[in-house]
């Protein structure tokens, strides 16, 4: 599907009395981050402002995500996130109808730890949330609209091993995957079948 068709898509939902929160879900490798960014661009030709936030800025300390009390499958599915941060700080205040504007905390990989981020969300606003497991319990009638980028596995391999040079060499990446990601995004689709729930699917 066009990026533009998307667009649309997202367009027919926005209100000028309220900020409207899309979700963009997908696996590791599915291309969120650039249907994100494209989306932006398009509606960069309009008045309408976009923020994207994405999820993998919201994740908890290595003590917490790596605990080593479970499967490394496990600690990236029940683990990796700050789902309460993100619900109670940011998501509900947004959908409160008041314009959104305070320091939000961004994680900074490189110090481990957590850096404040000025952001301003008016009221009539598109928010973007791009990530992975957006369709999970925890995050149920959150977004007023979903859309699920669906790529094979096989594929979004072939992109990681290119991408995720920060892991190692592509055995190191490829050991990675399977044992920590791949098992707990199968998990994600036999439990939660974000294919099917979505508003939208992108394949």
């Amino acid at each position: 599907m066009e990026h533009r068709a998307v667009f649309e898509e997202i367009k027919k939902r926005r209100s000028p009395d309220r900020t409207v929160i899309i979700g963009i879900d997908g696996l590791g490798g599915a291309g969120k981050s650039t249907v994100s960014e494209s989306i932006k661009k398009i509606f960069a030709e309009t008045d309408i402002q976009v923020t994207i936030l994405h999820i993998d800025d919201f994740i908890h300390s290595r003590a917490v995500r790596y605990s080593g009390k479970v499967e490394e499958w496990e600690c990236y599915f029940y683990l990796q996130w700050r789902y309460d941060y993100i619900i109670h700080e940011i998501i509900k205040p947004i959908r409160s109808g008041a314009p959104f504007h305070k320091k939000i905390e961004l994680y900074d990989k490189e110090n481990d730890d957590y850096i404040l981020s000025e952001t301003d969300i008016p009221v009539g606003s598109v928010v973007i949330i791009e990530g992975i497991f957006l369709q999970r319990e925890e995050l149920e009638d959150l977004f007023d609209f979903m859309i699920y980028i669906d790529v094979p596995e096989e594929t979004r391999l072939e992109r990681v091993l290119k991408r995720d040079g920060y892991i190692g060499d592509k055995e190191q990446i490829a050991a990675k995957y399977n044992s920590r990601y791949f098992p707990a995004e199968r998990y994600y689709c036999e439990h939660c079948s974000p294919a099917e729930k979505a508003g939208l699917v992108i394949r």
